[in-house]
């Protein structure tokens, strides 16, 4: 698989799948959810309605994922994952480890080529950056998957320069 590096918005790439670093609700919020939701319009909450009426009553647990159509954004869909909040008194690595795990294995299953990572729990849910690239660029590492281009597209300066140093770019 290719790993690449991107800064950006996630909400432009053109890839078959954008994970979204959602919130257990699936209804929108801030940050990358708030902008996926908003640029990808009222077919992506649509969705996320009808999978909270069905499958996730109670939300979606954290470290899970599960795909939708991606509306008017440039991917097909759209990998709803939720990260951890950081907590410095309980190892979360594991859950947020699993979202990119699940996000992939999700993606295997609907057969994308491509799909485009946000910085899974870095932002409101105050997971340090440098800790958050170097779980996301381990596991995406090494995790087996028929996806043949993955990027991380970070929208800040900060972001991109924690990733690349992960990557070993920096």
């Amino acid at each position: 698989m290719k790993i690449t590096l991107v800064r950006g918005d996630i909400t432009e790439q053109e890839v078959d799948a954008v994970v979204n670093a959602a919130n257990s609700s699936l209804l929108g919020g801030g940050g990358v959810d708030g902008a996926i939701h908003r640029r990808g319009g009222p077919e992506i909450l649509a969705e996320c309605r009808r999978l909270r009426a069905s499958h996730y009553g109670g939300g979606l647990p954290a470290g899970q994922a599960v795909a939708t159509a991606a509306g008017r954004l440039a991917a097909r869909w759209v990998i709803h994952t939720v990260g951890p909040v950081y907590s410095s008194a309980e190892d979360r690595s594991g859950q947020l480890s699993s979202c990119y795990r699940e996000s992939l294995r999700v993606a295997d299953e609907l057969g994308a080529g491509s799909i485009a990572f946000p910085a899974v729990s870095a932002g409101i849910y105050g997971w340090p950056m440098d800790d958050a690239a170097r779980i996301a660029v381990g596991t995406v590492r090494s995790t087996a998957t028929q996806v043949a281009d993955a990027r991380f597209v970070l929208f800040t300066e900060d972001g991109y320069g924690a990733f690349a140093r992960a990557l070993g770019m920096a």
